[in-house]
């Protein structure tokens, strides 16, 4: 398995589930990130290597390479190497046997099916069978982690799925344009009405209770209603530091359309 190189687009939490899914499983993994990432769930993202160099989660290391070259002795050494490439030029000289497009972004930002042998993309935007081979569903419910080889995911509703009773509730966007001065730590059990960041001296208040999940990274630009944060209602403050259920799901299918792929090879 570690003979085979899968190249995953996005280094966000549902990114780094099946990165850490697949390494397990003895797949040799690399990240592709943008330079300046924007994902809210930071201890189980390796996107924050991009700010820190670095990243720990659940004991798998994932270290930043300034370039494509150099990633080969990360890999040797056991850890993934991510690398600042948001329009995948090394793709090609990589030649990836697996590319997984985990971008998330509700639409095909230019991943093409002829970039590796299987190409996997998460969520709506992709359809298996022209521009990926394979699509996982990423949406909360009874498909959730279904794998697709004809067809797309379900369409992207722009409600966020419940968790713990709440939806629309629990996510925290930014009341203001401007850089965001962080007023809580992720893990910190928080009450509605508190305020849990500044954009711009303009507070950012939680509208439930519970514990801060997620937040963007301290000190990003942000625009006026842009997702920065998270808010669990479960108030249980390990899930905050560990890979969630939904990314277990996503992984797990992910791992399944790869085995199935080699399997019929």
């Amino acid at each position: 398995m570690n003979n085979i190189l899968v190249l995953i687009r996005g280094g966000g939490d549902l990114a780094t589930g099946v990165a850490i899914r697949l390494f397990r499983a003895g797949f040799s993994v690399m990240i592709l990130e943008v330079d300046h990432p924007t994902v809210i769930r930071l201890p189980v993202s390796f996107a924050r290597t991009v700010y820190e160099g670095k990243a720990v989660v659940e004991e798998i290391e994932a270290v930043l390479v300034s370039s494509w070259e150099k990633a080969e002795d990360i890999i040797k050494k056991g850890k993934i190497p991510v690398l600042i490439d948001p329009k995948g030029n090394c793709i090609e000289k990589l030649s990836p046997t697996v590319m997984v497009d985990a971008i998330l972004a509700k639409r095909n930002l230019g991943t093409r099916i002829n970039q590796a042998s299987l190409v996997i993309g998460l969520g709506s935007g992709f359809t298996a069978g022209e521009d990926v081979d394979v699509v996982i569903e990423t949406m909360r419910g009874h498909n959730l982690g279904r794998v697709y080889y004809q067809g797309q995911a379900a369409p992207d509703t722009g409600v966020p799925g419940e968790v713990g009773g709440e939806s629309k509730r629990r996510l925290l966007r930014a009341p203001a344009e401007g850089k965001i001065t962080p007023l809580h730590s992720i893990g910190d059990i928080v009450e509605a009405g508190e305020a849990i960041a500044e954009v711009e001296g303009v507070p950012l208040k939680a509208e439930i209770s519970g514990v801060l999940r997620g937040l963007i990274y301290p000190e990003s630009q942000v625009t006026k209603g842009m997702k920065v944060g998270d808010i669990d209602p479960r108030g249980i403050r390990k899930y905050c530091f560990t890979v969630s259920d939904k990314a277990r799901s996503i992984g797990g299918a992910v791992l399944e359309a790869i085995c199935a792929y080699l399997n019929k090879k």
